[in-house]
């Protein structure tokens, strides 16, 4: 084995003596307790700006909540309780499945990773899929095993899940559902380094893909509606928040958000304000 620490990419650089001028450059200086108080000061301060403008904000990360038993090979994570039903992640392990149901409002569903069947339609990881109030489901299974993302779902909530089994039995399949594949089709790029993907609209609320390219930024805006985000690759930061990948973010209405950016690209859901894209403006 080779223990020289000079590298030949570098032309025979020793790279330990490099690395030892470099901590002896990095020495701690002292600081007088003037100075030292006057830096608290400002940290703190800052900390607490930046605390304040973060109240009221949700944030769920990846590696928080509770999962929870919805029947043999299938749990599920609440992020969030809303009017409009709840956003959660639901688990299918291989060979599990939910029976046949009508939905009472809109959902919408986000495959994460691996695979499911619905009917005769195979859904695999970032297809979005969305159900309209009234239509019906089939038997959803996972031959594989499945992580999915849904909002709007009854899940949690015992009398409205019994309400959409039994809604099953009315005869007639609703309004249509509709899926949109994982694809580079459909994006419209809206700012520099910035692309959304328009995936469903209800009036004045949208759900649309948006995906920050390195160094792309969305400028600070305030929310006229509830805006709800999950991210999905990459990270980005919300003004002081960093998010990362399986993180789940809620900004109520007349909530604000800083600049919106990533320096190695990333890839979320939102669901919020129609009239996001103006904001994308300088």
């Amino acid at each position: 084995m080779n223990t020289d620490s000079r590298d030949a990419a570098d032309g025979g650089v020793d790279t330990g003596e490099v690395d030892r001028l470099i901590c002896e450059g990095l020495a701690p200086v002292a600081l007088s307790a003037d100075r030292h108080a006057g830096l608290r000061a400002r940290l703190l301060q800052r900390a607490g700006e930046s605390a304040s403008r973060l109240a009221g904000l949700l944030t769920v990360r990846s590696g928080e909540g509770t999962w929870t038993r919805v029947k043999a090979g299938v749990r599920a994570k609440i992020l969030h309780r809303g009017r409009q039903g709840a956003s959660v992640l639901i688990e299918f392990a291989p060979g599990a499945s939910l029976p046949v149901h009508r939905h009472r409002q809109l959902e919408e569903g986000i495959i994460l990773r691996g695979s499911l069947q619905l009917g005769e339609l195979d859904l695999v990881a970032g297809d979005y899929h969305v159900s309209p109030a009234g239509s019906r489901h089939g038997r959803i299974a996972a031959r594989q095993g499945g992580l999915a993302y849904l909002r709007g779902t009854s899940l949690g909530q015992t009398s409205a899940v019994l309400g959409e089994l039994l809604g099953a039995l009315v005869p007639g399949r609703g309004p249509a559902i509709r899926t949109i594949p994982a694809s580079e089709e459909g994006w419209q790029l809206v700012a520099a380094g910035v692309e959304t993907k328009l995936l469903y609209q209800d009036g004045d609320l949208v759900s649309r893909f948006v995906r920050l390219a390195p160094g792309g930024v969305l400028p600070a805006h305030r929310h006229s509606a509830e805006e709800e985000c999950l991210m999905l690759t990459g990270d980005a930061f919300l003004g002081d928040l960093l998010l990362t990948p399986g993180d789940f973010h809620l900004a109520p209405a007349g909530s604000e958000h800083g600049d919106v950016s990533s320096d190695g690209g990333a890839l979320f859901f939102v669901r919020g304000q129609a009239e996001f894209l103006a904001l994308t403006s300088p």
